[in-house]
């Protein structure tokens, strides 16, 4: 069974297929279709951007369409930038940019109060079918200054519950057993495999 991710996300793109591999489930990326219109996401959830985004994709492709809207939300900032995290610098993708508003932004926020969150919300939309959404949250704290090469986004400034390393410091193993996108994408995985 093929089921199409659609991001252009690369590093998403590997984790899913990596957590699909026993589900009897061929992963594609946006590259192995042929090109669609993308509407900018505009909801105001992380579910609700998912959602249509897999809806899109499954309408423009007819196949099984997975999509996921994840973000990061810091406790000192009111929970943002969330699902503003991949354009926070006002360049959507921009990792670094983002990364350095963020630190710029809780630069005088005490070690005690940089609490945060990973969240993820992943949709599996069927042509004509169900809808499923689920929901990952990865607890942590930020940290000053990034450290670790692993990883993308915010990784090299989020620090696990439990742990002294980033995010960017864990194997692509350690992050899928215990991340947002990874709890997200195992709580698809059923619904995966019941396509085949």
């Amino acid at each position: 069974m093929k089921v199409l991710l659609a991001t252009r996300n690369a590093g998403k793109l590997v984790e899913l297929r990596r957590l699909a591999e026993g589900a009897g489930v061929e992963v594609l990326g946006l590259a192995d279709v042929a090109e669609f219109p993308e509407a900018p996401e505009t909801g105001a959830t992380f579910a609700e951007n998912a959602l249509a985004k897999a809806r899109e994709a499954a309408a423009a492709t007819g196949l099984p369409a997975v999509a996921d809207d994840s973000g990061l939300t810091v406790d000192a900032l009111n929970g943002m930038p969330g699902v503003l995290s991949a354009r926070w610098s006002g360049r959507h993708g921009d990792d670094l940019a983002n990364l350095n508003l963020l630190l710029g932004q809780v630069g005088d926020v005490p070690d005690e109060r940089r609490g945060g969150a990973f969240v993820c919300a992943a949709a599996l939309v069927v042509p004509g079918g169900e809808e499923t959404v689920v929901h990952g949250e990865w607890r942590g704290t930020i940290v000053r200054a990034p450290r670790g090469e692993n990883g993308f986004g915010y990784d090299p400034i989020f620090v696990p519950e439990g742990e002294e390393r980033t995010s960017a410091e864990l194997s692509p193993a350690e992050k899928d057993a215990a991340s947002h996108r990874g709890l997200a994408f195992r709580a698809l995985l059923p619904y995966l495999a019941a396509l085949s």
